[in-house]
């Protein structure tokens, strides 16, 4: 991979479909997409508890932190996928928020949008956002 950030729409799904790849390609860990904190406008309304918003993929599962109400949202984005399905809700007595595992049988493509509408809709972040694969 050579780009590890992108900022529009499309440029992000291309970024979130070449981080998948590549990370099934190795074989190994997981990767990271997380927001780029300072792309974002004051308005953000995002759960101070909880942090900069990431999505994380491994072996056809996507994970994510979220509040209560962004689950609401997620479960609605989610009859717009019906191939993806909530594997496990987690709910921590140290933690804000749930930890959601959702099984992602799919391609790359097909993926790369559903985390792009995940930071779009469940976040409710601005369409030009920046987003980084921090680890892959």
């Amino acid at each position: 991979m050579t780009r590890f950030d992108a900022a529009e729409p499309a440029e992000r799904r291309k970024l979130y479909a070449a981080g998948i790849q590549a990370h099934r390609e190795r074989g190994a860990g997981f990767v990271t997409f997380e927001v780029d904190e300072d792309s974002l406008s004051e308005t953000a309304d995002l759960d101070p508890e909880l942090g900069t918003p990431w999505v994380q993929f491994a072996d056809g599962t996507i994970n994510l932190d979220c509040t209560d109400e962004e689950l609401e949202s997620l479960k609605g984005l989610l009859s717009e996928f019906p191939v993806f399905k909530i594997d496990e809700i987690n709910r921590s007595e140290e933690a804000e928020g749930v930890n959601v595992r959702i099984s992602a049988k799919a391609d790359p493509n097909r993926i790369a949008q559903f985390v792009d509408a995940v930071f779009a809709r469940v976040y409710g972040l601005p369409e030009d956002v920046r987003v980084w694969l921090v680890d892959l």
